[in-house]
């Protein structure tokens, strides 16, 4: 492991060493496993992974209206209202 410094408000340090008391964990042990866990959350889909998604979502949702492709800018103004 790599050591390093950061400055953390009072507020922080405080909140922390209270988290880590709560988990029986140290203080470095929770920082890294937040830091984990905001890495994780940033992954970036690959082209091919968007477009799996974008078709796994296609055709999924109903809007209840037949005529949505044709006047779908219609019924955007219109939920934008309400």
């Amino acid at each position: 492991m790599l050591r390093t410094q950061i400055q953390l408000t009072e507020d922080q340090s405080f909140l922390l060493k209270s988290l880590a008391a709560q988990r029986n964990i140290s203080v470095s042990e929770l920082i890294r496993q937040g830091i984990d866990f905001y890495l994780r959350s940033q992954k970036s889909l690959t082209l091919e992974e968007r477009r799996a998604n974008a078709v796994a979502a296609a055709g999924r949702y109903r809007s209840g209206k037949s005529d949505l492709s044709n006047r779908h800018d219609e019924h955007l103004a219109e939920a934008y209202e309400n």
